[in-house]
């Protein structure tokens, strides 16, 4: 590893690095939007973040279409953080992995028939009308701007992804 980026928190390489690749790269200016998405990547970085959905008897939900049913089941502020995690879950996949999710759709028992786009905007855009009970939650119109600019945080983090692949600068 590059030993400039293993000497940075894996919060501000990728606050850094997000930001330059929406503002530079794509010229996307939305300093909220892509703070929240800086931020999905350090708390993905841990797996069991990505599939910290569970069920009432405490089973990891690992299809969109599981949780899904699992967020209408919810109510109040446990159903907006359900809806707000399906959001992040398909833009991961849908921007950063898009070959692995081939695989899972390929693999998958129901999400083969679930479109993660579409999907990841509705969450999104559900998750922005459910008042947050907590005053640190993420604002609701940064959840809607995500339903809105799903396409763009996309394309930004296969950038950011290519960008991560791309050999280090020689000095």
């Amino acid at each position: 590893m590059d030993p400039i980026r293993s000497q940075i928190s894996p919060d501000r390489f990728f606050a850094g690095l997000t930001e330059y690749v929406f503002e530079t790269r794509l010229g996307f200016a939305d300093p909220p939007l892509v703070d929240y998405v800086s931020g999905l990547l350090g708390r993905f970085i841990h797996f069991d973040a990505i599939y910290r959905l569970r069920d009432p008897v405490g089973n990891r939900l690992e299809e969109v279409s599981e949780m899904m049913l699992e967020a209408a089941a919810r109510v109040g502020e446990a159903r907006r953080e359900a809806h707000r995690h399906i959001g992040d879950f398909t833009l991961f996949w849908t921007g950063l992995y898009p070959e692995i999710l081939e695989v899972r759709l390929a693999r998958s028992r129901f999400d083969r028939y679930v479109d993660y786009r579409e999907q990841g905007k509705l969450a999104y855009s559900i998750a922005a009308e459910i008042p947050a009970d907590d005053a640190t939650a993420v604002a609701g119109p940064v959840l809607e701007r995500l339903s809105d600019e799903f396409e763009i945080c996309v394309e930004g983090l296969k950038e950011l992804r290519k960008e991560l692949n791309a050999p280090p600068p020689s000095m």
